[in-house]
């Protein structure tokens, strides 16, 4: 398996406040966010199963109309098409991992 610098791999802001860290293998992708306090990702949904880390801060997830804080030690699991949004309550660095593989967010590293 090769190692990869997460520190040479260029931040993409995804939406306002979102910046992300992309690593795509064959059967997943992970998306290292560093989010600027009061950013809010809206509502979405999509096929990929979503597990969400908070590594730093605290944010608020709303998953099926239910809103949770978590912060560092919490983890959320985010079915597939299940309706969900955030915010960051502080700054803060969030992993999230996506299984299948998300080919949108590898187009978007790629045009990059």
């Amino acid at each position: 398996m090769p190692q990869i610098d997460l520190s040479s791999v260029n931040p993409i802001e995804m939406i306002k406040g979102y910046h992300a860290r992309f690593i795509h293998t064959e059967h997943m992708t992970l998306n290292f966010l560093e989010v600027e306090a009061g950013a809010v990702v809206p509502e979405h949904s999509h096929p990929h199963e979503q597990v969400s880390i908070v590594t730093e801060g605290e944010f608020e997830l709303t998953v099926a109309g239910e809103p949770m804080r978590f912060g560092p030690g919490k983890v959320i699991v985010i079915p597939s098409n299940v309706k969900h949004s955030g915010i960051a309550i502080t700054d803060c660095k969030l992993l999230d991992v996506f299984n299948p593989v998300r080919e949108d967010y590898r187009a978007l590293s790629e045009k990059k």
